[in-house]
């Protein structure tokens, strides 16, 4: 999957949660939606404009009757949509699937919109291609909610979902983009008030990172110990590569990247009125659930925001559409576990509000040892894919992770199981060798 240049996709992430503007007039540049053959496999292949969301589609020659739909993440605040080739095109056609992939008729952190567009290319499919007999909805980040988000809305219409590195708990996600910049703020003695101002990112987080430590994040004081244990703890609780993403997240991807989503209003599209909150939250610097006297007066000091009221209104998918956790197709899901950009507490949150709908037979859920978003070998991706598809062809469930036992996910060797151990990873390609995590045992 392509990446933006992390410095541009702070500053479009920053856009995304700013006030809603007038209505941004998008656009398809219809000389880019061809594509050509790949592979030497022939096939059909179809692109155009549909509801003003730009798509692709190719059917190999020998096609097994099962479309892959793809959600793609998020693009920031640019008035051109542009469509991605399915990240798995190649094994698709050689192996007989048809895909498709939708621009989405606008940009920002709008998955409704990614929903409704990526439901209807499908419609389009079965009305103007061929009606399949299997259909798979796949996509990552932000395209993970769009994929959760479809299978909960429509799953008469789709027999199996694979959501990647997915925002799976919708709002939760934000919260921790508060969370993070509001602990900072408390435990460096700064006290920044949100919302931080437009030299936060100049003034505010140097003399932050300052107060957490001489040389934040590689050395901490205490209070950048016990910021280092909070933000562990609210992204997914102790455990393996949660050390190596920290430093990653806070010391080699540029511009304070994660300082830098805290900054806006609170405000999401769709969404009238601050979205964000942190006024449920008990805040630990320990995995003990009694507070410490430290743990106490960090509670009490902390900035509270709650959110309006109309803002984080459930109302299906006409604002941004919560995970209910209504699962009725087999859904597989992927995670890394040192990612502190959509951390892992979104597949704690999804698994837990599966549950609540006694759908949990319905999930299962794999963590990987890497601390990039996304970052998933083909290996990976590639088992994920088709261990669902056997699950929904055969009926029998494929393994998962359990992420829910604490005990379970800080086992040091958590997340050896599906893991990809043979291909290299891109600390190796990058030069970051010295944030490697532990190996994990020899099979």
């Amino acid at each position: 999957m392509k990446k933006l240049a992390l410095a541009v996709f702070t500053a479009l992430m920053i856009a995304s949660l700013g006030a809603i503007a007038a209505p941004p007039r998008y656009f398809v540049d219809q000389s880019k939606l061809p594509f050509d053959q790949t592979a030497g496999i022939p096939t059909q292949r179809l692109w155009g404009v549909l509801n003003n969301a730009g798509f692709r589609i190719e059917v190999p020659g020998n096609w097994n009757g099962r479309l892959v739909m793809w959600a793609h993440g998020f693009r920031g605040a640019g008035l051109e949509l542009t469509v991605d080739n399915h990240p798995l095109r190649e094994f698709l056609i050689a192996n007989g699937f048809a895909w498709a992939a939708s621009s989405y008729s606008k940009n920002n952190y709008d998955p409704a919109q990614g929903a409704k567009d990526t439901h209807a290319l499908a419609r389009y499919f079965f009305d103007n291609v061929a009606q399949p007999r299997r259909v798979y909805i796949t996509g990552a980040s932000m395209g993970g909610h769009v994929t959760a988000v479809v299978a909960e809305q429509w799953p008469q219409s789709y027999d199996g979902a694979l959501p990647i590195c997915g925002v799976l708990g919708d709002y939760e996600l934000f919260d921790y983009f508060l969370d993070f910049n509001l602990a900072a703020q408390t435990l460096s003695g700064v006290g920044r008030l949100y919302p931080f101002g437009a030299d936060y990112l100049t003034v505010t987080v140097p003399a932050t990172k300052a107060g957490l430590g001489p040389a934040f994040p590689f050395a901490l004081n205490g209070a950048g110990q016990n910021f280092m244990s909070l933000v562990q703890l609210r992204s997914g609780g102790v455990r393996p590569v949660f050390e190596q993403g920290f430093l990653f997240w806070n010391g080699v991807v540029p511009n304070d990247f994660l300082f830098g989503l805290g900054v806006g209003d609170g405000t999401l599209p769709r969404q009238p009125g601050v979205a964000v909150q942190n006024s449920d939250v008990e805040y630990h610097f320990d995995a003990d659930p009694a507070l410490t006297p430290d743990e106490r007066a960090f509670n009490e000091n902390i900035q509270r925001i709650t959110a309006d009221r109309q803002a984080r209104r459930i109302d299906g998918i006409a604002n941004v559409p919560p995970t209910t956790g209504d699962l009725r197709i087999p859904m597989l899901t992927l995670h890394t576990l040192g990612d502190l950009f959509v951390p892992f507490h979104m597949e704690q949150e999804y698994a837990r509000r599966v549950a609540a709908h006694a759908g949990s037979h319905l999930l299962v859920q794999r963590a990987t040892r890497d601390f990039g978003h996304c970052s998933f070998t083909p290996i990976e991706f590639v088992t994920a894919f088709t261990d669902l598809v056997g699950w929904v062809e055969s009926g029998v469930q494929p393994a998962g992770d359990n992420v829910l036992d604490p005990a379970v996910v800080a086992d040091p060797n958590y997340g050896c199981t599906f893991t990809d151990k043979t291909a290299p990873r891109f600390w190796d390609q990058a030069g970051l060798g010295f944030l490697k995590p532990a190996a994990c045992p020899a099979p």
